[in-house]
């Protein structure tokens, strides 16, 4: 039997390339990311995914030597069950080779990144800088030579690392490095051969009310795997049956006919079943002299057959493999030394005849696979266990995390003062942005805690940080232990925020977020208790802060009036940037003039200073205003937890619909099956919710329909009104598209009476422009100019830049009538709603506008001018994918005896007129001076140039002197242009 990685044929040394039995197309995939990074193409990030011994670890062995044959620079870590609670210890062991280099790294880079690693004392570390520290390091890197990351079971490696990991696959595509690693597939975390309970079980001597926390040794939250890795997955799979003959052959050729088959048909393609099963068999068994026992142990029972070996060891041999197992240091190293030759002998020998595990050549003890390390782990008492870690932790430094884990692990009972030290280990990885690891490091120490209290205390910081730290499932599960508990008053507060994120992000319910949050928001601004919630703990910003953002999210989500009256009692005790977000949601029309303007300062602010507080609440408030400034996507782009990425890819999936992204709609379901497999089903929903828009914007009815089946029923639920407002208005933009204008008007009268700007729906901007659509289509003038008439009374072009240009494209719907006279006021009117600073960034209702007033044109008879419009308007829905809205453009066209399909065509040739102005707008001057200049008004150079515009192919002004043809007009007016006076 070969001490290869399981699942494998190698062909020739263990250091010149490899071959795989099988495989081929995840040889090939790992092969392609290889070359793509080697010639420049860019990196990658794969994940294997697939159960214990299907040879996933064979195939980062087969790919690392390519890669190494190849000249690239190879980095690899491991996950292990006892590392999970080491914040950044995956991360330390890929970075070890480049620690050299660290000290290049600009100050703040360097502060960051030797902090996370444990390099120098612990300081505040955001995402950004750690995240960004990493990524600096690993792309100077790849100035030298190409890079390989390996990572082995990622569903072991600590949050932070894992956090850290998935930030670097978000930015590496521009870099030459490929990132793989492998993970067992969700559920299947705990280790194999062992119950339910051996995983999970408190250490004996602790009290039922402790809770099952996890420690060194045991396996992680099942939440917790593949956090925030939405990846290129690849699943690896069962072997063929031609592999699993081919393997079989080749490892065990001895085995009789019938003893072949019935391991092939056992082992069901696993590879390392069809390896190790054989070899454990009788010899009468295997050359089929008796007949096979009834039942072959097969999956967990696996990992059991491992752990039979282990009972012919001797004791010493045993306690050796166990501490090696146990070790947290990810190194294999055999822990503590074996003095005295005769010993060596007598616990190495043994073990390495065993074959369960070997020294490799630089004097590492290593398992043949990770599941007997599993088996080794599962066949061990309690009491064995925890004097191993007793051992563990007396051959470590006083101040290394991992002697402290191996301590509570040995606990075997209440120890106030080792749940102290633990509380505080928790707060120093929760300042180095260890959130995740913090938690559990603080429900060990809750599950020690000699006083009821106090353990209250501990469980709820572990609940918050739990949820801080995107590991959603964990805090549910801490939540519901602490509701069956009294809570201590000094701590309400902040176990009311605990209670809320749990019900609103993962049980998609917003009752106690009323219930709750007002009675902590008094609590907190009475006593004056903020960081800490009234209890030692790590610190976790401003409580009021977090409290006051939950209870915004519910009242928008809802429209609860109580959350509204209880915000604006407590407005005044939070940031600048919470009040921003507040009075952005609260009442647009009424309250958020100006906003745009205001969220551009801030973060401009926060950029120049190198700040990332408050990006959070940035973001949100630029989700009412629809803004898109590159400074906060970076700035909430550093932060790589679940929680805060999963709210900036919420923001995008919308903005890439306004913005006409529409190639990006799959993005939208893919963040809804992440955010369901960790446990975020609040997000999960408004992920679906968002793809609907893409699929209403398209005209999709079936796929709208279908949509709406999945989505509505839990919305109604929860009282969302924002999703199922949403919802109706989409059900109208679907009519509009198919011309049932009438249906489209109802759905959309139901959300806002004629001249009424609603409170309650804080996204108003976005059917005002349907409405007005709908209502001139159904014939109804006068409500439409009642509503255009209300967004003008009610400032509504001063709240943000969409804002604006939407209140500018239904003025321009509504402007004069279709009579000869008032045909300068209209087309100067939808001159003015094009000229809106960043019109053609809406690209969707931009291209309605233009649909809309190219029919207009058409009723007036002017056919040769309505072409230009809907020639632009047919380009953007083709573009977009809207096949019912670009069918109308070509109705259109065909009625102007134009052809719909010439949006090829160059710029059609301007009028002398409109040369003349296009030619001294290009210099920079105003329409005011341009009329002055001509003895025109300043509305009817607008509606020249709004006519020019599509001519040349442009949309703004900055535009015109790329665009117009070369030499002067001979309407141009003679001598100097004048002179530029201000606007």
């Amino acid at each position: 039997m070969g001490n290869g990685p399981v699942g494998t044929e190698r062909v020739g040394t263990e250091h010149d390339g490899t071959e795989l039995v099988g495989r081929l197309s995840e040889s090939v995939l790992l092969q392609r990311a290889l070359d793509d990074a080697r010639s420049g193409a860019g990196g990658s990030t794969t994940v294997l995914r697939g159960d214990p011994g299907i040879g996933k670890t064979a195939l980062l062995d087969w790919v690392a030597a390519r890669a190494g044959r190849d000249g690239f620079t190879v980095l690899r870590a491991g996950g292990d069950e006892a590392g999970t609670g080491i914040a950044f210890g995956a991360l330390h062991q890929v970075l070890r080779p480049l620690l050299e280099h660290v000290r290049a790294l600009p100050r703040r880079q360097r502060a960051a990144l030797e902090s996370a690693l444990g390099l120098c004392d612990p300081a505040f570390s955001d995402g950004l800088m750690v995240g960004a520290s990493v990524l600096a390091l690993l792309a100077e890197e790849t100035r030298r030579c190409p890079v390989l990351v390996l990572v082995d079971d990622l569903h072991w490696v600590d949050s932070s690392s894992a956090a850290v990991l998935v930030f670097l696959r978000q930015r590496i595509a521009d870099l030459p490095l490929a990132l793989v690693g492998t993970s067992r597939p969700v559920g299947t975390s705990r280790p194999i051969g062992t119950s339910p309970a051996a995983g999970t079980s408190p250490a004996a001597g602790t009290s039922p009310a402790a809770g099952t926390s996890p420690a060194a040794g045991t396996s992680r939250p099942a939440g917790s795997v593949l956090e925030g890795w939405p990846a290129h997955l690849v699943d690896v799979g069962a072997l063929s049956d031609h592999d699993s003959r081919a393997l079989l052959r080749r490892r065990h050729p001895e085995l009789a006919a019938a003893t072949a088959r019935r391991v092939l048909d056992e082992a069901a393609g696993n590879p390392l079943a069809l390896t190790e099963l054989p070899g454990r068999l009788e010899d009468e068994h295997r050359r089929g002299v008796v007949p096979l026992p009834e039942r072959l142990p097969l999956g967990e029972r696996l990992e059991a057959l491992f752990a039979q070996g282990l009972r012919s060891l001797p004791a010493e041999a045993t306690r050796a493999l166990l501490r090696t197992a146990l070790d947290g240091a990810g190194t294999g190293a055999l822990p503590g030394p074996v003095p005295g030759r005769d010993r060596a002998e007598r616990v190495l020998g043994p073990i390495e005849a065993s074959g369960l595990a070997r020294l490799d050549p630089t004097g590492r003890l290593v398992f043949r696979h990770s599941l007997v390390r599993s088996a080794v782990i599962a066949a061990a008492s309690e009491a064995d266990r925890r004097a191993a870690h007793r051992t563990l932790a007396r051959r470590l430094r006083a101040d290394d995390p991992r002697r402290l884990l191996h301590e509570a692990s040995a606990a075997e009972g209440p120890d106030e003062r080792l749940a102290a030290r633990l509380q505080e280990a928790g707060t120093r990885m929760a300042l180095r942005g260890g959130d995740a690891e913090g938690a559990l490091l603080l429900d060990r120490a809750a599950s020690l805690s000699s006083d009821a209290g106090d353990r209250v205390r501990r469980l709820t910081w572990a609940a918050v940080m739990s949820a801080r730290g995107g590991r959603l499932a964990y805090a549910a599960k801490l939540v519901g232990e602490l509701k069956r508990a009294p809570v201590p008053e000094d701590v309400a507060p902040l176990f009311a925020y605990a209670v809320v994120y749990v019900d609103q992000s993962h049980h998609v319910d917003f009752a106690s977020s009323f219930s709750l949050l007002p009675t902590a928001l008094a609590a907190l601004t009475a006593s004056g208790v903020l960081a800490s919630g009234g209890c030692p703990g790590p610190a976790f910003g401003d409580l009021v802060e977090q409290v006051f953002f939950k209870l915004l999210l519910a009242s928008v989500y809802t429209g609860d009036t109580r959350g509204w009256e209880t915000l604006e009692r407590y407005r005044e005790y939070v940031s600048p940037a919470a009040r921003l977000c507040h009075r952005a949601w609260a009442d647009p029309p009424r309250t958020a003039h100006g906003a745009e303007a205001e969220l551009r300062r801030m973060v401009a602010h926060r950029t120049a200073r190198g700040e990332t507080g408050h990006a959070w609440l940035l973001l949100w408030a630029a989700t009412t205003v629809d803004g898109g400034d590159p400074d906060l996507w970076r700035l909430s782009g550093g932060e790589h937890a679940y929680a805060t990425q999963g709210s900036v890819a919420k923001a995008r999936c919308h903005q890439d619909f306004l913005r006409g992204r529409w190639n990006t709609a799959g993005d939208c379901l893919r963040e809804a099956e992440t955010a369901e497999e960790l446990g975020y089903h609040c997000n999960a929903l408004l992920f679906r919710h968002y793809h609907a828009h893409f699929l209403a914007g398209r005209g999709d009815e079936r796929g709208l329909r279908e949509a709406r089946a999945r989505i509505e029923p839990v919305a109604r639920r929860a009282r969302m009104r924002f999703v199922t407002d949403h919802l109706e208005r989409l059900g109208a933009l679907v009519a509009l598209a198919h011309g049932r204008h009438e249906e489209a008007y109802t759905r959309l009268r139901g959300m806002m009476s004629p001249g009424d700007l609603p409170r309650g729906l804080s996204w108003f901007h976005l059917p005002f422009f349907d409405f007005v659509y709908a209502a001139l289509r159904c014939g109804r003038r006068t409500e439409a100019r009642a509503h255009v008439a209300a967004g003008q009374a009610a400032r509504m072009g001063d709240i943000s830049a969409h804002h604006a240009f939407l209140l500018a494209a239904a003025t321009a719907l509504t402007a004069g009538d279709d009579e000869a006279e008032a045909v300068g006021e209209a087309d100067a009117a939808y001159a003015a709603a094009c000229a809106v600073p960043g019109a053609d960034q809406w690209v969707f209702d931009l291209a309605r506008l233009r649909l809309a007033h190219g029919s207009r044109l058409l009723r007036q008879g002017r056919h040769t001018d309505a072409g230009d419009p809907l020639r632009a308007a047919l380009t953007a829905f083709t573009r977009l994918g809207a096949a019912p809205w670009a069918e109308q453009c070509r109705s259109a066209l065909r009625d102007a005896d134009a052809s719909p399909d010439s949006t090829a065509a160059g710029p059609a040739e301007l009028t002398a007129q409109e040369l003349r102005i296009a030619r001294l707008v290009a210099t920079g001057l105003t329409n005011k001076e341009v009329g002055a200049a001509l003895h025109l008004s300043p509305r009817t150079v607008g509606a020249h140039l709004y006519r020019a515009f599509p001519k040349l192919g442009i949309t703004s002004r900055a535009a015109l002197a790329r665009a117009l043809p070369p030499g002067r007009s001979a309407g141009s007016p003679p001598g100097p242009a004048p002179s530029r006076r201000g606007s």
